[in-house]
């Protein structure tokens, strides 16, 4: 197993293929601050130069929460007080937010208790997200008297729909694992007992693919998501598939395909 270079407040090991990344705030319920969001944007540069890192799972310390979400110490005083300070964050945090979107390999939200307001929006922007079925979510960003950000409006309305996002929002509630799978704001509900085993069966479902297809088909499917035009996305997705075609996994997998009927 390989460490990472040492950071504030996550963990970063890559073994196997797979890196994974642990927030390290557990008495905060793992609270995204500056300094996380800074070790999280580094941590993703760092892995998105590893090509042979297939997959990315992203959990919390603890058993309390994934995250919290924003630690909301930081938004005290007026806007006077934080101008241009809360641009220049709010910026940040999307930038952060669309790392595990943009990564080349598939990041997996291993959700293991609380998914909160800027916690969420960072699990939204997995690929996957598997929970524990006693885990809670909620944006309640109107409880202090402010909206969604870094670009979570977009990502929610895509993962559940306009008006259950808006319901979500406006209310400020909870919801449980269950009503979270329902509604597919989560891949999988299931006993504590079983998230480790269920997200290491998704991971080596991933290795025991063609592993460079399982990058280009996230690309394919990311860029058929912001395409204008079924045409848009047909195009592009056309250009990956032949540089799949191209590569030698694509010959091998084929092959072996062909020589086991």
């Amino acid at each position: 197993m390989v460490s990472y270079s040492a950071y504030e407040s996550i963990t970063v090991d890559v073994d196997d293929g797979i890196a994974t990344i642990e927030f390290h705030r557990p008495e905060v319920y793992n609270a995204l601050n500056n300094e996380v969001m800074l070790d999280l944007k580094r941590a993703f540069d760092e892995i998105q130069l590893n090509r042979d890192i297939d997959a990315v799972v992203i959990t919390g310390e603890g058993e309390d929460a994934f995250s919290a979400g924003a630690d909301i110490s930081q938004y005290a005083g007026t806007a006077e007080d934080h101008d241009p300070l809360q641009k220049d964050r709010q910026e940040l945090f999307y930038e952060m937010y669309q790392k595990p979107y943009d990564c080349h390999a598939p990041v997996i939200a291993k959700i293991n208790g609380y998914c909160v307001g800027g916690g969420l929006i960072f699990a939204m922007y997995c690929d996957l997200r598997i929970a524990v079925n006693d885990a809670k979510f909620g944006v309640p960003t109107a409880n202090i008297g402010q909206i969604p950000t870094g670009g979570s409006t977009w990502r929610a309305v895509e993962l559940v729909g306009e008006a259950k996002a808006k319901e979500l929002v406006y209310t400020a509630g909870m919801i449980d694992a269950d009503e979270a799978e329902r509604i597919g704001l989560v891949n999988h509900a299931v006993p504590r007992e079983e998230l480790d085993e269920t997200v290491d069966g998704i991971v080596d479902g991933i290795q025991d693919t063609g592993r460079e297809a399982v990058k280009n088909s996230k690309r394919a499917i990311n860029g058929a998501v912001h395409a204008d035009s079924l045409e848009t996305a047909r195009e592009q997705e056309a250009e990956i598939w032949w540089e799949q075609f191209a590569t030698d996994e694509r010959r091998e997998l084929v092959d072996e395909f062909n020589e086991g009927q």
